[in-house]
């Protein structure tokens, strides 16, 4: 059962990973990108490291913080 979840996640971090980079709208490609972000991190809970899940959460809300408010800037 684990192997076909982790499948389907996998996949679907290609899928998203390809529509982040074709995204023409900046915004619309972070939330794509916050996804992207959370797929990886089911994965790690799925693949039984917590503690890098964990890890991944803290750094990609920084990340993501850091897009956001450099396209705040970059608009103006």
């Amino acid at each position: 059962m684990l192997g076909t979840i982790l499948d389907v996640v996998f996949v679907a971090m290609v899928v998203l990973a390809v529509a982040v980079v074709e995204e023409r709208d900046l915004v619309s490609a972070v939330v794509k990108y916050s996804l992207l972000s959370l797929l990886f991190i089911l994965a790690l809970f799925e693949l039984k490291a917590p503690d890098v899940a964990l890890s991944a959460i803290v750094v990609g809300a920084i990340v993501i913080g850091v897009f956001l408010f450099t396209i705040k800037g970059v608009k103006r």
